[in-house]
């Protein structure tokens, strides 16, 4: 029986496994999780044929590496960085053959966070709610991968000989350990400037004008502290014009909240479902996937694009 799995080698500073996540159970504290940049996983799935739902490896700034059990096919995609198997360069952001027993290494990333590796069948831990996602707030999920971790792949699928002799026709001179693309799509490069488009609200009238003003228009950073829960920034103190505190209410992706210390922190997919802080914005999810790709420093701008 073949065994297809793949062990960890090197685990990286932060990697999880990640997929769609498991929207809808906020009213039971569950957070959604899932992966960060939605659309690199995506992707990387696209191209090793996976369906968008399948469970990818989310790697942070210093990759992973891992040894197939079986031969394998990947596509490595996100941030951007160097990968080989057994050594060897092979492609980024293309689906590439891993043999049996080879270890695929992404190193770190050259610009970026996050690089995502899907698998062909998918990673096939056991689902949590319906998701395989790691959840680092709540727990759910896998753990964090450590070296050692085997993980169990679900069953590639296979593509027709009509379709597969069609394919070889089209592109004879395939370089060796590269699969002939099936797919292909532009990635957006890392944000040198992250542009964070808002709609003002809930809680815009607990600050005073002066501060919506300046968190409209004065720059941010991102601070080396953020994570999968939130993109916190390091900038100009929002100033309240309401003391107190509110009762807890729920939390959304993208609600811009506000601690004691006036730093806005941009929610994330691991984000808790409930808070206390006044939201003073909600950021446009198609933003999102650029703020997980922010390093440490990028400049944050925050921009209104309509009132309630």
């Amino acid at each position: 029986m073949t065994d297809r799995a793949l062990v960890v080698v090197r685990a990286g500073a932060l990697t999880t496994v990640q997929d769609l996540g498991r929207p809808g159970h906020a009213h039971l504290g569950v957070p959604r999780s899932g992966a960060l940049d939605g659309p690199a996983a995506a992707l990387a799935n696209r191209l090793v044929g996976n369906p968008p739902e399948a469970a990818v490896l989310e790697t942070t700034l210093t990759g992973c590496a891992v040894r197939a059990r079986s031969t394998v096919t990947v596509a490595v995609t996100g941030a951007p960085g160097p990968v080989t198997v057994d050594g060897r360069p092979a492609a980024w952001a293309a689906p590439v053959r891993v043999p049996a027993g080879a270890v695929l290494d992404v190193g770190p990333a050259v610009s970026g966070v996050r690089a995502y590796v899907a698998v062909a069948g998918g990673v096939a831990v056991e689902p949590v709610l319906g998701s395989r996602s790691t959840d680092l707030l709540s727990g759910l999920g896998p753990a964090l991968l450590t070296d050692g971790t085997v993980l169990p792949l679900g069953a590639a699928r296979t593509p027709s000989t009509r379709a597969t002799t069609a394919l070889h026709a089209r592109v004879p001179h395939t370089p060796p350990g590269v699969l002939a693309r099936v797919d292909v799509a532009p990635q957006p490069a890392p944000p040198a400037e992250l542009l964070l488009r808002v709609t003002l609200g809930p809680r815009e009238d607990w600050f005073t004008p002066a501060a919506v003003r300046a968190f409209t228009t004065r720059a941010y950073r991102v601070s080396p502290a953020s994570n999968r829960i939130g993109l916190r920034t390091e900038g100009p103190a929002l100033e309240r014009a309401a003391a107190g505190e509110l009762p807890s209410e729920g939390m959304v992706l993208g609600a811009v909240q506000v601690p004691p210390d006036g730093r806005p922190v941009v929610f994330l997919a691991d984000h808790p479902t409930t808070g206390g802080y006044p939201v003073i914005a909600v950021v446009h999810p198609a933003d999102l996937p650029a703020a997980a790709q922010a390093v440490p420093g990028t400049p944050v701008r925050f921009l209104a694009v309509r009132r309630r």
